[in-house]
């Protein structure tokens, strides 16, 4: 068991304390044996990464008060109840408001130990897929920027690290809202560059009087109202990455420009004659096919064929549904940290409902009603436990969704256990046939998931 598995034992009868400490020793398990909950509540934070066993019957606060002072401070805490054969009932209802397990008394120590390690994989695997989300133990990874276990994005992640080492300018292609400038970051962040400055440009935001000043700068004086001078976003992205979006709204006369100062890596601020290095990597996104505004006459040729060396196409989130439920799950717990609230959980009635919608706002829109879902707001109209509403069904059966579900299961598992299959087996306590089974029907390939 790894060390930083963390075994709480609560019972105040000297005996129990005693023979439980020799059981988990000799299972060579770690734990802290204490013989009130109050001393236990003490030491259990957010960050806990193991199991809580506790008597029911306790001096003064109860195993009971204890089960909900952890699940007050984190939900997917593992807490194991012991019970006498009174108290079963009692103990099963626990196990509806949060409890992981129960074990009557007298308990075989055997079965105990199996529950403990069964307990503790669920606690790490719960805390690595947190890690995977928002811990900067994963600092740079780029499983943490784009959050995903689909092939469509990890595909997108392999040929975003493929590319990021090399100079090739990028065209990226993708609905709206599945995540544009992310890429384009990522490709930044990844790349040689990365300790160079990422300048993203929103095109279709800037009057068109003022392109050729925010792109190339300007001298003091240099037209009515240049009152002093003024650094460009070419200057300002020399040596990192220059990303262009919406470039089709660039007009034309600038279009000309801006292809001089790619093929020259050189440009001038208006109202100055110094020629002024540049270079930098190049990444456009459009939300027309360039190659068709081409034809139309509403871009350069020559400036299409500059910027179009390679190219990188975002999948929609209804093309990559394995994705919705942890995207949710990363949106939800991100905001609840942003604003020091407890993460709400998710159930699968939540789940059935996002699989259902289509998301034609893609990730943008789901990030949102993660948002109004984690702050407790209306969202669709409805409760926030509504999560969504009103949208249309995807043609698609709920086996399928089902199927979609538990696939994610799965290779979430592996993600979190870097292609262990044992550590996935005691994860999702199934038989080793079954998960074959099952990894053969999905066409997951388990050395997908291990660590290079």
């Amino acid at each position: 068991m790894p060390e930083t598995n963390q075994v709480i034992f609560v019972d105040d009868e000297a005996a129990m304390r005693e023979s439980m400490k020799q059981w988990l020793a000799l299972a060579d398990i770690n734990a802290t044996i204490l013989s009130s909950a109050e001393d236990a509540r003490a030491i259990i934070d957010r960050q806990f990464s193991g199991v809580v066993l506790t008597d029911v019957q306790l001096k003064k606060m109860s195993g009971l008060d204890l089960l909900q002072e952890c699940l007050a401070i984190d939900r997917d805490i593992p807490v194991v109840l012991l019970t006498g054969h009174g108290d079963v009932a009692m103990a099963v209802d626990a196990m509806k408001q949060g409890a992981y397990d129960f074990l009557e008394k007298p308990f075989d120590p055997d079965r105990l130990i199996g529950t403990v390690r069964r307990a503790c994989e669920m606690r790490q695997l719960v805390l690595e897929n947190r890690r995977l989300r928002l811990d900067a133990t994963f600092g740079n990874r780029i499983e943490r920027r784009l959050v995903g276990i689909s092939p469509a994005i990890r595909q997108l992640r392999a040929d975003i690290l493929e590319l990021a080492a090399t100079p090739l300018n990028v065209v990226i292609r993708g609905e709206t809202g599945t995540g544009k400038e992310l890429v384009a970051r990522c490709l930044h962040e990844f790349g040689p560059r990365s300790e160079h400055p990422f300048v993203a440009v929103n095109c279709g935001a800037i009057p068109e009087t003022m392109f050729e000043s925010e792109f190339f700068g300007h001298e003091q004086g240099a037209f009515t109202g240049a009152v002093g001078k003024r650094i460009g976003r070419l200057e300002y992205a020399h040596k990192g990455t220059l990303f262009l979006d919406e470039i089709e709204s660039m007009p034309p006369a600038l279009q000309v420009k801006v292809l001089r100062a790619f093929q020259e890596k050189a440009f001038e601020r208006l109202g100055s004659h110094k020629s002024i290095p540049f270079d930098a990597r190049i990444v456009v996104a459009a939300k027309v096919d360039l190659s068709e505004a081409v034809k139309e006459g509403n871009f350069r040729e020559d400036l299409y064929y500059r910027l179009n060396v390679s190219e990188l196409t975002i999948p929609p989130l209804r093309a990559r549904l394995q994705d919705i439920g942890l995207l949710f799950e990363h949106f939800v717990a991100e905001t609840a940290a942003a604003q020091n609230r407890k993460s709400r959980e998710i159930t699968a009635v939540d789940l059935t409902s996002l699989l259902s919608h289509t998301w034609p706002g893609n990730v943008r829109e789901l990030k949102n009603v993660a948002e109004r879902f984690a702050l407790g707001l209306s969202v669709g109209g409805k409760p926030a436990g509504a999560v969504v509403a009103g949208g249309q069904a995807l043609p698609q059966s709920l086996a399928n969704l089902v199927a979609d579900f538990e696939r994610g299961v799965i290779e979430k598992a592996l993600l979190a256990s870097e292609g262990n299959v044992a550590k996935v087996l005691e994860m999702l306590d199934i038989p080793r046939r079954t998960l074959n089974e099952k990894m053969t029907r999905y066409a997951i390939e388990r050395k997908d998931y291990c660590r290079p």
